[in-house]
């Protein structure tokens, strides 16, 4: 991974020692609210429902175990001994208090960390699939691409304060795991008909209020120019988007008003402009990215036939919680944060500290974060499963329900953030109550539930395959349902099924739905796939037709 040098320790300090002074005049009544805003916002610290809430880097998703483990001190110090972890993989803590946060940045940095532009309108923590290097589809590894990003685009002195936040997704592989059609930029590694490698380029997509998918602006664009033309479509979107209107700012309104085929020609335009004054990544650039993300020390190791002898258990922790690995003998390993009655993406301190251990012994030291709100050991060996299966559940975390019905996305809602119409967390609890039995879940198979508290959309219920959004209606808390969306491969929103339901009806309507599939569906057919044969119509009229509860 990635490791700073003299001049990336050097910055990171100096912010901090700037915060640590506005954050006392603050205090003393020497700056404002409203002075202090900006300020605080640039180092990822937001005000919340009942206390700040301080949002934590993690570049593309990548920590060493000796940061996971100073990330478990900082929750136990500062905070009430927990983090939650985000779709942008990130670490969000919600109980700081603002005089300790100077100190929590200090620790940040001493272990290569910080909060800078987690929030505020600049380009954002550049996400990537949680596979990358060890999938054996991949076109290329996208966490260099990402890496350099990130040394461009922060502080970048043209787009600190753009119209809006900015999102930019790299992906090297088929299957979407970063949901990179609903980011500002999403770049696509691919090659051209001579091998050459580059990237795909979308714009224009994002979630929360008006909801789009991202447009092909360039289908191929070399590795050279990369960030030549991020830097056109920012200047295009810093010129023209929309300042007067904090709920029209984003890109995506940009590309709609303007139509994907002129905000192309002006990006285009912008480029060719500039490119005899852009200075092109350099091939040794590119090297030098590369060389933090060389492959693992891997043994060279036969692949076991793991599922031989094993427990019922262990097979359906194998089965759902591990993924096929570039490199024989090997697996990667999902940390579920997942585990029914818990609150997706939580994780104590204590399994923090545990978990960091566990991937110094056998994950080279390394643990990922995923899009989904899990955690990754990317590179366990095959002989190691039956010790980490045992480990993981012992702390909770080996709930084998990866990819099914209760392996949840959702926001902190109501409980936390002060934006929210409804809560999520309890909902979650619901729902994974009423599906609590593995055996009909498996038989379920894949769906992805997703849940957000307010129309921003943090738990991108636009695109799960059920979609959850939290409403106010006279003061209580309703939920809206959206079916068939999707964010991996086939990206596709979500569509409203009907009239919000309270509360209490949302886990009984999910089964119905559930019933609904297992009737229609042929022998082996995804949800999602059933709900695109069959349409929405058998799904609305089960949900909403009388039924005992509602006698």
């Amino acid at each position: 991974m990635y490791q700073y040098d003299e001049l990336d320790q050097a910055f990171i300090e100096q912010r901090v020692a700037e915060f640590r002074d506005q954050t006392r005049r603050h205090l003393a009544g020497e700056l404002s609210e409203d002075e202090f805003r900006p300020l605080r916002l640039r180092n990822g610290l937001y005000l919340q429902r009942h206390a700040p809430m301080l949002r934590i880097a993690i570049p593309y998703g990548l920590l060493a175990a000796r940061q996971l483990a100073a990330l478990a001190a900082i929750s136990r110090r500062y905070d009430r001994g927990y983090g939650h972890f985000t779709t942008r993989q990130n670490l969000q803590l919600n109980w700081p208090r603002l005089a300790d946060v100077p100190d929590i940045l200090a620790e940040l940095a001493s272990v290569q960390m910080h909060a800078i532009q987690t929030s505020g309108n600049c380009v954002r923590n550049v996400t990537a699939d949680h596979l990358a290097g060890i999938n054996p589809e991949e076109v290329d590894d996208p966490r260099p691409y990402c890496e350099i990003i990130r040394q461009w685009g922060t502080q970048h002195p043209e787009f600190t304060y753009l119209p809006r936040k900015f999102k930019i997704a790299v992906t090297g592989a088929p299957e979407d795991r970063a949901a990179s059609q609903v980011h500002d930029i999403g770049l696509h590694l691919k090659r051209d008909a001579d091998g050459g490698l580059g990237f795909t380029v979308l714009v224009g997509g994002g979630l929360g209020r008006a909801p789009m998918i991202g447009h092909v602006i360039r289908e191929f664009l070399p590795l050279a120019d990369l960030l030549g033309y991020l830097e056109a479509i920012l200047r295009v979107y810093n010129r023209h988007g929309r300042r007067d209107n904090i709920h029209k700012a984003r890109i995506k309104v940009l590309v709609k008003s303007l139509g994907p085929a002129t905000f192309r020609e002006q990006v285009e335009t912008q480029w060719r402009s500039r490119s005899a004054h852009a200075t092109p990544l350099l091939p040794e650039q590119i090297e030098r990215a590369r060389a933090y993300f060389r492959p693992q020390p891997y043994a060279a190791l036969p692949d076991l036939d793991v599922a031989a002898g094993r427990e019922a258990a262990f097979l359906a922790w194998y089965r759902y919680n591990t993924r096929a690995h570039r490199v024989p003998g090997y697996r990667a390993v999902f940390v579920s944060l997942k585990a029914h009655g818990q609150s997706p993406g939580d994780m104590t301190a204590q399994q923090m500290e545990s978990v960091a251990a566990l991937a110094e012994a056998v994950s080279f030291g390394l643990v990922r974060v995923t899009h989904g709100q899990n955690l990754l050991l990317a590179d366990v060996r095959q002989s190691d499963l039956q010790e980490v299966w045992l480990k993981l559940k012992e702390l909770g975390l080996a709930t084998p329900n990866i990819g099914t019905l209760t392996d949840i996305i959702a926001c902190p809602g109501l409980d936390f953030c002060s934006l929210a119409n409804a809560g999520t967390l309890g909902l979650t609890k619901q729902i994974q109550e009423r599906f609590d039995d593995l055996d009909y879940l498996y038989d379920l198979g894949q769906i992805e539930i997703k849940i957000s508290g307010c129309m921003n959309g943090c738990g991108h219920h636009h695109v799960g395959h059920i979609g959850i959004l939290g409403v106010e209606k006279r003061g209580e808390e309703w939920y809206q349902l959206t079916l068939g969306g999707s964010a991996n491969g086939f990206t596709a929103l979500g569509e409203v099924i009907g009239p919000s339901l309270p509360r209490d009806e949302v886990a009984g309507a999910i089964e119905r739905i559930m019933e609904t599939y297992r009737a229609l569906r042929d022998e082996g057919e995804r949800f999602i796939d059933t709900l695109r044969r069959v349409g929405l119509e058998p799904f609305r009229e089960r949900v909403y037709a009388p039924h005992p509860a509602a006698a």
